[in-house]
């Protein structure tokens, strides 16, 4: 059997290996597809499928964009992105830009109060990366400022602290919107990692379902097996398929391997067929 991983990042955002040693670490993990999630962006995808070709495994074009959804933050991932169409990319570009301010703002801060940063710190080495926390995390951690990347994220980079500033969210409607027009195919991520509550998570999930969302991240790294199934009785209830990914990100997230997450992960090719499947119908 066959196994896939649909929720995978690269240094095209906070990821620490690039879209081709993603790919390359794919096949040598025996995977036969990975889809490439990178945050508001799609600059690592044309990296990833020139690898793919060499590497004989399959690259699935995504995109995890951030929204706000009754002042919490969700993620929707968009899988099978038409990622070269121009009115698309204007669209991350627009969100990019967002983000980057947000960033600028960041880094000054943390400089005024004498911490060395600099923004090809942040880059490193990468300057098409879309910048988010975990860059900060890392260096912070780089710099001696915290023992661990975690322990930088609770000192510094609590959302709405002194250095982390909220940022600038689209709603869940429009992220749908956005997708459906590409002709993508829109899932929620990590249902559970938002802590609402059983009643409130199926709500959200009733709601995206009648904005277009067409699947659902039943399986995740984060998730454990008796969320996995009542995410997956939620889904079967409202007409959502199944998707699942490791949110692999390399050294930002350490105990997470591609392909198996934790440990237990193991995503047969036949959910891919399935999507793959309903996209044609």
């Amino acid at each position: 059997m066959s196994f896939i991983d649909l929720h995978v990042h690269s240094t095209a955002s906070d990821g620490t290996l690039s879209p081709t040693e993603v790919v390359e670490l794919a096949a040598n993990s025996g995977l036969s597809a990975i889809a490439l999630t990178d945050h508001d962006t799609t600059v690592g995808i044309s990296e990833a499928l020139n690898a793919a070709e060499k590497a004989g495994i399959q690259v699935i074009p995504g995109v995890e964009l951030s929204c706000i959804y009754k002042g919490k933050e969700i993620h929707i991932l968009g899988l099978f992105v038409n990622w070269q169409n121009p009115v698309f990319q204007t669209e991350l570009d627009r969100l990019l830009s967002v983000r980057n301010q947000r960033n600028e703002e960041m880094l000054k801060r943390f400089q005024a109060d004498g911490f060395p940063i600099t923004y090809n710190d942040l880059t490193g080495g990468c300057p098409d990366t879309v910048i988010t926390r975990a860059h900060f995390a890392r260096v912070l951690t780089e710099k001696g400022f915290a023992p661990s990347i975690n322990q930088a994220f609770q000192k510094y980079l609590q959302y709405g602290g002194k250095y982390c500033l909220r940022k600038e969210l689209i709603t869940p409607e429009h992220a749908i919107e956005v997708l459906t027009a590409n002709k993508a195919f829109p899932v929620l991520a990590h249902p559970c990692q938002y802590k609402l509550g059983w009643a409130e998570t199926e709500a959200l999930i009733r709601h995206l379902t009648a904005l277009g969302m067409q699947g659902l991240e039943v399986y995740h790294s984060s998730q454990t097996p008796d969320q996995s199934r009542k995410l997956l009785a939620i889904g079967r209830k409202y007409g959502l398929l199944p998707t699942g990914g490791s949110d692999f990100h390399g050294a930002n997230k350490p105990d997470i391997s591609i392909g198996t997450g934790m440990g237990s992960l193991r995503l047969p090719e036949t959910m891919l067929a399935d999507l793959r499947q309903a996209r044609r119908l």
